[in-house]
């Protein structure tokens, strides 16, 4: 009989030292954990051992021979009682949270299931004795020391440019990467991807979720895919399926790859919820694990989840355990794979316990308190389902947020719509409205136009509705209020005229994002045309809807965003460090000016005139060595004569015209604004 020595509480998880493994695992309410070994390709479970130290709450306990490899899960004991919040069930093989690899996938059977499903009302009541082991993928012991380091590229916040990727769609349909790692993560160390990436300027890649992820059974059945993967198993192992090689080894590659190549990686992660879903969900890991401390109830009636997310549980990270175990998580990716930041989930859930959403939240202040994290970009998605679900702005000093208000805005001014420009100047310069407090900076506001969430930009301005069929909901899936406009016809169309608009806007809606302050966040494919046929949900189609096409790449707008990206990166008063203030400098500038088109500086008249679409802005470096750079922006349906700012020391030269005409070189003092247009020029002097 196998000797099993007392071992430690922590490192929690299976931790390999060379010698044996260690196990531990946390369970405040459990009254025994039998660890569970199996075979090399889990078809058969070979042993069970009694864990029976137990400190602080963890079940610890140490094995000499078992070695990297090893294929293991838990049985764990103890109240059957839903209505008091507790549902431990031994007949349940359950995942360990900290496993680092998985071998197998979830096979969907009834007996995943804690209770014995029926169409009984109070069918989660009653407890099911069927064994799910053969039907549940399985931890494997892994050897840590293994895994490539990376020396991370450390770019500045206020050089920043964001990539919003998925791992499977930005790379399945790329016509030079080869069939065979598509998909995968040697898929975006591929020296193709990596030339385009550098070509149009980025220098963070944010890859939607690659833990480990659930396929849901509702999706298969109908023979569809949680694509997306905001559903996750494990917050330790990477999803298998993105693995070419099945090693670990291949995301540390990967990213250092994308280190030498100058480019930044970001995890989009789902520290909110789980898997496993409310209270007729399967129980895979923590529901099994300990219910009540790992999830949040109800108050007052702990058989149900509060569902804050949408997604039928919650994390209860206000508990010390579950926030120690998603600081773990975070750091093993930043130190072991190098990962240089965490976007993070409907953050708004993170920050909440008994009396709502709190910015002094207790893991708030521990990640921006850690020697690692500290060193990490962390952006916050700044809502939830949950009562107040809305906090943009309301995230600590030290968290960047996605700012949905400054999508909104954007489109609503350039589909426009009346009396929108003052709330757009806001939004242009980095929202300061919202984030100026504190001494945050200007790259707390994450601008976006498109992300994963909603149309592509191609979509914008080639839909009014969406059309969500594939999805098999009645197009009741989405999104309803897109701010698009088709520009004269809903869909694809040859019309000539209607095309030329649609490609003007889809320019100004870049140019918009790359010169506005803060940071820009590109959705991959924008600059490819790339087109989801009007679907603004695509979370579950792991196919040619889901993916970029790279076979409707435009050159030109490919060319056209470069440029973008290397005006922002050139000009410091376009990237700045620093709020605007409007207020002079030495030289007797001021870093923002705001014009109309007579040259004259905007009156509140005409900041609230609701039927002014045109603006010219100024900015100006605090360097003196550095040309000023001018913004002339009309978003109306009508040509616009601008006037430039008087100005007897510079004169202004055309960068780019989101129309496409030649630029011109020569001086001007008054130039014609085209509908729905937008112009840049530089001083050609310093100022």
């Amino acid at each position: 009989m196998r000797t099993i020595k007392e071992g430690s509480p922590y490192p929690r998880g299976a931790s390999f030292d060379g010698k044996g493994t260690n196990f531990a695992l946390f369970s405040d309410h459990a009254s025994s954990v039998t660890l569970c070994l199996f075979n090399k390709d889990g078809s058969s479970e070979t042993e069970r051992i009694q864990l029976k130290e137990c400190t602080n709450g963890v079940w610890h306990g140490y094995l000499d021979d078992i070695k990297p490899g090893q294929l293991y899960g838990y049985r764990v004991d103890g109240s059957w009682a839903p209505t008091e919040g507790q549902r431990f069930n031994q007949n349940k093989l359950l995942l360990d949270p900290y496993a680092r690899k998985l071998s197998g996938a979830i096979k969907w059977d009834d007996s995943l299931y804690g209770y014995t499903i029926s169409d009984a009302a109070d069918a989660d009541l009653t407890m099911d004795e069927r064994d799910s082991a053969s039907f549940m993928p399985k931890a494997i012991v892994i050897d840590p020391a293994t895994l490539v380091k990376s020396k991370k590229p450390n770019i500045r916040w206020p050089k920043t440019i964001i990539y919003e990727a998925h791992v499977k769609g930005l790379t399945m349909q790329h016509p030079l990467i080869p069939h065979d790692i598509r998909g995968t993560f040697a898929a975006l160390s591929d020296s193709a991807l990596i030339s385009h990436l550098q070509k149009i300027g980025i220098t963070a890649i944010e890859l939607l979720p690659i833990h480990a992820f659930s396929q849901d059974r509702h999706l298969l059945e109908k023979n569809l895919a949680n694509y997306w993967g905001y559903n996750t198993l494990s917050f330790f192992a990477p999803e298998p399926d993105y693995m070419n090689s099945g090693e670990l080894e291949e995301i540390a590659k990967t990213v250092d790859t994308l280190h030498q190549a100058g480019i930044e990686v970001i995890l989009d992660v789902v520290y909110n919820h789980t898997c496993e879903g409310n209270h007729l969900g399967p129980t895979l890991s923590f529901k099994g694990i300990d219910n009540l401390s790992y999830y949040r109830e109800l108050p007052g009636n702990p058989r149900y989840y509060d569902n804050l997310t949408g997604c039928g549980n919650a994390l209860n990270t206000s508990h010390p355990k579950v926030l120690q175990m998603v600081m773990d998580s975070l750091r093993m990716w930043a130190t072991v794979y190098g990962i240089d930041g965490f976007r993070f989930d409907l953050a708004l859930t993170l920050g909440r316990n008994e009396n709502g959403f709190s910015r002094d939240h207790a893991l708030f202040h521990a990640m921006l308190q850690d020697p690692i994290l500290t060193k990490c970009k962390l952006i916050a998605e700044p809502w939830d389902v949950g009562p107040g679900g809305f906090q943009l702005g309301s995230f600590p000093p030290g968290f960047s947020e996605w700012n949905g208000d400054y999508r909104d805005v954007t489109r609503e001014f350039w589909t426009g719509k009346e009396g929108t420009l003052s709330k757009f100047a806001n939004r242009f310069a980095a929202s300061s409205d919202l984030f100026n407090e504190q001494h945050r900076r200007p790259w707390s506001s994450v601008n976006f136009i498109t992300a994963h969430d909603g149309f592509t930009l191609h979509d914008l301005v080639s839909y009014n509705e969406k059309h969500n069929d594939a999805n098999g909901e009645d197009s009741n899936d989405g999104a309803n209020d897109n701010r698009s406009w088709n520009c004269g016809a809903e869909g694809e169309t040859d019309s000539t005229e209607i095309n030329a608009l649609r490609s003007q806007q889809k320019r100004n809606f870049l140019a918009t994002l790359f010169l506005s302050q803060g940071i820009p966040m590109l959705l991959a494919g924008d600059e490819l045309n790339n087109s989801q046929s009007g679907n603004n949900n695509t979370y579950c189609q792991d196919n040619e809807i889901g993916w970029v096409n790279w076979d409707k790449a435009d050159d030109s707008l490919i060319d056209f965003v470069g440029d973008l990206a290397a005006l922002r990166k050139e000009h410091n008063a376009i990237s700045r460090a620093e709020f605007l203030t409007g207020k002079l400098n030495e030289q007797g500038n001021s870093d923002v000016s705001w014009f109309n088109v007579n040259g004259e500086a905007m009156s509140d008249e005409q900041w609230n005139d609701p039927n002014n679409k045109a603006v010219v802005v100024k900015f100006v470096s605090k360097d003196k060595n550095e040309c000023a750079v001018l913004v002339c922006i009309n978003a109306s349906h009508v040509e616009v004569e601008a006037k430039l700012p008087d100005d007897d020391q510079h004169k202004w030269k055309q960068l780019i015209d989101s129309t496409l005409s030649e630029a011109d070189t020569t001086a001007q003092t008054a130039i014609k604004l085209a509908p729905r247009s937008l112009r840049i020029y530089e001083s050609n002097t310093p100022t």
